[in-house]
């Protein structure tokens, strides 16, 4: 991943405390884990995954529902990039109601599944998120660069590298696989084999006939293996960090519940990773192991993401809120001056 100056994410965190409410700031609440321990050493199985150069910021949970009606709401009025899929509304297992016509559609989320990770999303529509969350989170922010140049409202085919200057964007799979399985505490402290910091297979937990259901936030738990409910149609997500206990970082749900899309090694490609199994999957899938890969435009009911973002300051805290606050002033005073 590119390097980012202090200088230059100090600007672009001055420019995130000036951004008016209903922007970012309300765009679901973010929630992010540091992962650190940068030049770590590579899994020595499988295939030598995890090392990662430099620090960087993953997130918390999976992507929501909610989180994904905040962007449809923004910028899906008309829905020309087709970041709804229909099967969101009419599937038990999507969590999107979609009403009106084309030009004025409206979204919310299902009752019960405002919390459980959004599906029948592409790696476009992920990578579609990350470009309107670094352009602002704005109704006139764009999807289309950014973090991914989008070339003429690409919907299928090779997806496009990521920019340099990315400030949020899908993982590669060495950053997801870090976050998920990686010990953490030096450069060389090993690999767990699922990412609920165990070595064993988690306990199997589902969310029930209704697809509404939770289990235990921390111990060796995963939604997943829910084989016997899949044939009968039952079988469901389940809300983000209900799951089971976090990875060595602090991440949730990244054994089980959906697959989550990653960006291989960061280059163009027909393909994008797949990684971090889902509720029907079995203990292979929610492993270390468990690698798979599709298509970008391919958008399935077992399918999600969640974001990275460059490590840049300490977690905020009261002082760092204040300097942003006086960065805002400054920053505005300059842009009155501009416009004189």
């Amino acid at each position: 991943m590119p390097y980012f100056s202090l200088k230059a994410v100090s600007l672009w965190l001055a420019a995130l405390a000036c951004l008016p409410l209903g922007s970012i700031v309300n765009a679901g609440i973010i929630e992010w884990v540091t992962v650190g321990d940068p030049g770590n050493t590579a899994d020595t199985a499988p295939a030598g995954f995890g090392a990662v150069a430099a620090s960087f910021q993953i997130m918390k949970y999976e992507f929501t529902n909610q989180q994904y009606t905040d962007f449809l709401t923004s910028v899906a009025a008309t829905d020309i990039y087709s970041l709804y899929n229909t099967n969101m509304g009419s599937n038990a297992r999507g969590g999107i109601s979609r009403s009106g016509s084309s030009g004025s559609y409206s979204y919310s989320a299902k009752t019960n599944m405002g919390d459980k990770p959004v599906n029948y999303v592409s790696w476009f529509d992920a990578a579609r998120v990350s470009n309107w969350l670094m352009n602002g989170a704005l109704s006139s922010s764009s999807t289309e660069t950014g973090a991914y140049t989008l070339d003429g409202g690409q919907t299928t085919g090779t997806a496009p590298a990521v920019n340099s200057g990315a400030t949020f964007y899908v993982p590669t799979e060495d950053q997801w696989y870090k976050a998920a399985y990686y010990k953490g505490g030096g450069t060389n402290s090993g690999y767990w084999n699922d990412a609920t910091q165990s070595d064993s297979a988690p306990t199997a937990v589902t969310a029930g006939s209704t697809g509404i259901g939770s289990a235990g936030s921390t111990g060796n738990f995963a939604n997943y293996n829910d084989t016997a409910v899949w044939n009968s149609q039952n079988g469901n997500v389940t809300t983000v960090g209900t799951n089971g206990g976090a990875s060595g970082y602090g991440a949730f749900d990244m054994s089980g519940n959906v697959y989550e899309w990653n960006d291989l090694t960061g280059a163009a490609g027909s393909s994008r990773g797949l990684r971090g199994g889902l509720w029907y999957g079995n203990a292979f899938s929610v492993s270390s192991s468990g690698d798979s890969s599709n298509v970008p435009s391919n958008e399935d009911y077992g399918i999600g993401f969640r974001l990275a973002s460059p490590v840049a300051v300490p977690e905020p805290s009261t002082w760092v809120m204040g300097l942003a606050g006086i960065a805002c002033g400054g920053w505005q005073m300059w842009r009155r001056r501009r416009a004189r």
